[in-house]
């Protein structure tokens, strides 16, 4: 049995033309002899009806309600959603059966709000696939094995995609947006952005984790573990979009010719904290800070200075702990990480220097970088980003 997996986001659902649309790629699929089990994400964005963002401000006060209460309503999106779509098929003479979440088999942690899979049990959608059915399956939610409701965080719809495409053997999964595909940068800030044909998992989970919002990177993590292909593709054209797929496929398909760098992506409001002294008690400081939830980024430590970067909306908390501790940090608010990603770049001579020169030219100071095989790092000021952007963009020549 040859399955196929397509998630189509909030905006492929929004309205019926867009679920028309959706509905052909489904229609395509069959035509093709594919077994399809269809993802739906809640219908639209904020301010749409049954978005999640819309469910959200329904509550008079969040603060105030409970994680487990709240998992219970945001999964209703989805849920409508599902039996919308479903619908649509059936009245185009296609036989369906609708999943939640936990009916599809899907079993997570108890991190309400954040919820990791831990198992996938798909011997129902299995029993739809073989009785020729669509199977429509609510994305972005799970249960509890003692059956809690739980959701899976933002883009959970795409995990939950991938995560039923490693359980059913999928030949691959496919995740329908608003775009063409991945870009080489963010369109609206460089023109020349260009579509990509092929990235590698490594590529697209370090462009997502610095930015770029077309797939949630968890997603494409799971896929990895079984080398099931993704094709991040558009709802409203019958182009394939991106192949994200293995090093190694890339490679022999003869995509990848001297591409040693494959987007610039941008993430943003960040601050940058640092402490310096002689006596620096490093380990309270880490320790102090974790205890307190605070995510940190472009850590440097010298026996003398402490760096790193913590998101705005976390300053006032991570200052906090620093000034228990009898430090005073200086702080640079309002910065920007802008990434370079490239599974080309690891051991090429040049590669930084080419990113120094090019911000350089536009008087862009780098406050902190960082690297790793794939991904060169750098901290700029926040009203610096589009333009590091666009330098970066050109000097790489990936308009091109």
């Amino acid at each position: 049995m040859r399955v196929v997996v397509q998630k189509f986001g909030g905006t492929s659902v929004a309205s019926r033309d867009s679920r028309l649309a959706a509905v052909r790629h489904v229609e395509r699929a069959l035509s093709e002899g594919y077994r399809v089990v269809v993802v739906v994400s809640a219908m639209g964005r904020k301010g749409d009806p049954y978005a999640t963002d819309t469910l959200l401000s329904a509550l008079d006060d969040a603060d105030c309600v409970d994680k487990r209460d709240l998992d219970i309503l945001l999964s209703c999106g989805e849920t409508i959603s599902a039996v919308v779509f479903a619908g649509l098929l059936r009245s185009r003479g296609h036989a369906v059966s609708v999943f939640t979440g936990p009916q599809a088999g899907i079993l997570t942690n108890n991190q309400h709000g954040d919820a990791r899979i831990l198992e996938v049990r798909p011997e129902r959608l299995f029993e739809a696939l073989r009785a020729g059915h669509v199977a429509v399956v609510t994305g972005f939610q799970g249960a509890t094995l003692d059956g809690e409701i739980t959701t899976l965080g933002r883009g959970g719809s795409d995990t939950t995609a991938t995560a039923l495409g490693v359980a059913l053997g999928a030949e691959y999964v496919d995740i329908f947006t608003d775009v063409d595909g991945i870009m080489t940068a963010d369109p609206r800030i460089v023109e020349d952005a260009r579509r990509l044909h092929q990235v590698t998992y490594s590529e697209i989970c370090n462009l997502a984790y610095q930015g770029a919002k077309v797939i949630h990177p968890r997603a494409v993590e799971i896929a990895m573990q079984k080398n099931i292909p993704i094709r991040v593709r558009s709802t409203h054209s019958d182009d394939e979009g991106t192949l994200v797929t293995s090093a190694t496929a890339v490679l022999e398909s003869s995509a990848l010719t001297d591409r040693y760098v494959t987007g610039i992506t941008q993430a943003a409001p960040f601050a940058q904290l640092t402490v310096a002294g002689d006596r620096l008690p490093h380990s309270r400081v880490f320790a102090d800070t974790a205890q307190r939830g605070i995510s940190l980024d472009f850590i440097l430590v010298t026996p003398t200075r402490i760096s790193y970067t913590v998101h705005e909306r976390q300053l006032d908390e991570a200052v906090s702990v620093l000034r228990d501790l009898d430090l005073e940090p200086y702080v640079v608010p309002d910065c920007a990480r802008v990434a370079v990603v490239g599974a080309g770049i690891a051991g090429v001579p040049g590669i930084m220097a080419k990113v120094v020169c090019a911000l350089a030219d536009e008087g862009i100071d780098i406050l902190q970088s960082a690297d790793s095989h794939t991904t060169i790092w750098c901290l700029v000021r926040r009203t610096h980003m589009e333009a590091a952007v666009r330098a970066l963009h050109r000097a790489f020549e990936l308009g091109r």
